[in-house]
Order: C-alpha cells, then sequence, then structure tokens
C-alpha cells in the first residue's frame, strides 16, 4: 500500500505528462508519439500555480501543428548525415596502405564531429524556438540513425520495381486513413494536436498547412513513388549504371548540381487556399525531387561528361 505521501507524489508525476482536455487512451510506449509541443504545453499544463506560466518566444517557424515527438527536423538531419558520413568512409575504407590508414582515422573523427556538431545544432535551436523538447530532439536523432541504418540493409528499395513501390503506397495510404476512420468512429482525433496549434499560436498568420500530419504523410508517400520512378527509369540506368558512376568527378558534379536544383525547388510556393489541391500539388513537388536527383541529374552530367571522354581516348 501506497503511502499519502507517494500518492501525491504519482499524482504530480501524471499532471506533468498531461494537459487539460487530454483523450489519448493508448499505453505509454505509444503516447510518446502523440507528444506536446512546448509553446502550448505550458499554456495547458496542470503543473503551474496561477499566474506563473512561463512567457516562452514564439517564432514564425514555431508554430507546427503536428505532434512533437519526435523531432522530424532532427530525424531527418541525423538520418540524411549519417548516411552522407557513412558512405564517405566506406570509400576510404577501400583505399589500401599506412597512410591510408591514418588518413581513415582523420577523416573518421572529423566527419563524425561534424556530424554531432550539426545535430547539436538541430537541436539546440528546434529547443529554442520552443517548438520541442529536449527529450523529442533526442530521440529523432537516434530514430533518424536507426531508419539510416535499417535502410543500408535493405538493398531491396535499389532492385525494386515501379509496381511494388506504387502496391506499397497505395497499401501505406490505405491503412495511414483507415487507421484515422476508424480512431475518429470510437471518439479518439488523431488531429487533436491541430486545434491546440491554432487556439496557442501567438500569430494565427503562422499557422501552415504545410505541418499537418496529412501533409507530412502526404510528402512522405511523394518522395517514396518519384524514387521507384526513377530507380527504374531509362535516365537512371544510363546515367549511374555504367562505369562513369563510380568516378569522383562525375559523383562531384552529380552532387553539386542537385544542391543547387534544390535550391530552385525551394523557391516553389505551393498555394494553400485549397486543402486538397494543396495535397496533391505537395504529392507531385515532393515526387518530382528525388526523380530530379537520382535519375535526372545524372543523367544530363552523363550527357555532358560523355563527349569529353571521347575527347581522351
Amino acid at each position: 500500500m501506497m503511502t499519502p505521501e507517494v500518492n501525491v507524489i504519482v499524482a504530480m508525476n501524471e499532471k506533468t505528462l498531461c494537459t487539460k482536455g487530454d483523450r489519448i487512451p493508448f499505453p505509454p510506449t505509444l503516447r510518446i508519439l502523440f507528444g506536446h509541443r512546448p509553446y502550448w504545453w505550458v499554456q495547458e499544463t496542470m503543473i503551474y500555480p496561477n499566474q506563473t506560466t512561463p512567457c516562452l518566444e514564439q517564432f514564425p517557424i514555431t508554430c507546427e501543428t503536428g505532434p512533437g515527438s519526435p523531432s522530424g527536423h532532427a530525424m531527418g538531419s541525423s538520418c540524411v548525415w549519417y548516411v552522407m558520413v557513412s558512405a564517405a568512409l566506406s570509400y576510404t575504407v577501400r583505399q589500401k596502405g599506412k597512410s591510408t590508414i591514418n588518413l581513415h582515422r582523420i577523416t573518421w573523427s572529423f566527419l563524425w564531429s561534424m556530424f554531432w556538431i550539426i545535430q547539436i545544432s538541430v537541436c539546440v535551436s528546434r529547443v529554442f524556438i520552443a517548438t520541442h523538447f529536449p527529450h523529442q530532439v533526442i530521440l529523432g536523432v537516434i530514430a533518424g540513425m536507426l531508419v539510416a541504418e535499417a535502410f543500408e540493409h535493405a538493398p531491396a528499395i535499389q532492385t525494386a520495381s515501379l509496381k511494388t513501390y506504387i502496391q506499397t503506397n497505395v497499401f501505406l495510404f490505405v491503412s495511414a486513413l483507415g487507421f484515422y476512420l476508424v480512431l475518429k468512429l470510437i471518439d479518439i482525433d488523431l488531429l487533436w494536436s491541430i486545434p491546440k496549434a491554432k487556439k496557442w499560436c501567438a500569430n494565427p498568420e503562422w499557422i501552415n498547412i504545410d505541418t499537418t500530419p496529412f501533409a507530412g504523410l502526404v510528402r512522405n508517400l511523394g518522395a517514396l513513388f518519384g524514387l521507384g520512378l526513377s530507380i527504374n527509369s531509362e535516365m537512371f540506368i544510363l546515367g549511374c549504371k555504367g562505369k562513369h558512376g563510380y568516378k569522383l568527378s562525375f559523383r562531384m558534379s552529380c552532387i553539386a548540381t542537385s544542391l543547387a536544383t534544390l535550391q530552385l525547388y525551394d523557391f516553389i510556393k505551393i498555394p494553400t487556399h485549397t486543402e486538397y489541391l494543396f495535397y496533391i500539388l505537395s504529392f507531385c513537388k515532393s515526387a518530382a525531387i528525388p526523380l530530379t536527383v537520382v535519375a535526372f541529374v545524372p543523367y544530363c552530367i552523363y550527357l555532358l561528361m560523355k563527349p569529353t571522354e571521347k575527347k581522351f581516348r
């Protein structure tokens, strides 16, 4: 039997995890995915006495509308940079000789140091703008690294047919939509975070449909479809499958051109006045990005370098 003092401590701990109006009847292991964001949590939590709620400064990028755990920015950053660092180190490992071993050690130390500097910077910035709690960004970094490691050992991604990609896309969309509708029938709203964001955001103009859970789903489905379309295209086969695909000059040219092209995509603003139109255009834009980077850019670089190679023969 617990003493009254212990009961008080347990009650206080429960209050720190909940806010007024929470209705998420899931076990604690799943509730972590329904994490609150600091900018609305401080306004609704029951742990602060009256008139002592902390005042958190908000910024134009603070008012994200989806749940806060794990941090998508931290997860995306750690996943991408983990892949890049691992790929660079695998290139140095293939070299032989005593000098290359020392070079590998220096490169290993430098790249992983840069990796953690970037991740810490991303995490601190997300916490600073009151969009995430510290544990959410830490979970994001860990999750991103796990995803990168898992997909590194899944070579089928690079060999799957377009039909498989389309079937996977349809399955993910139907299962996500079905799960949402089933829970809504039993009075559980997976979009519970949107009203909180609208209520506590300092400026209504900072609320962006691009941050909603469904917008994230559409972007991911578009990127997956674009990847399947690109690796099954003739441009990808001609641009990346030959011997030239292993040349450092070819790879560096592809990287530089892809980065420049991605900056151009940033200037494309999708209209938000019609929700369904926004989702369709968001899907198309997300599909176009991997198609450009994986297939179109390497193919164009291949065509440009082909005449140069003939001259040197």
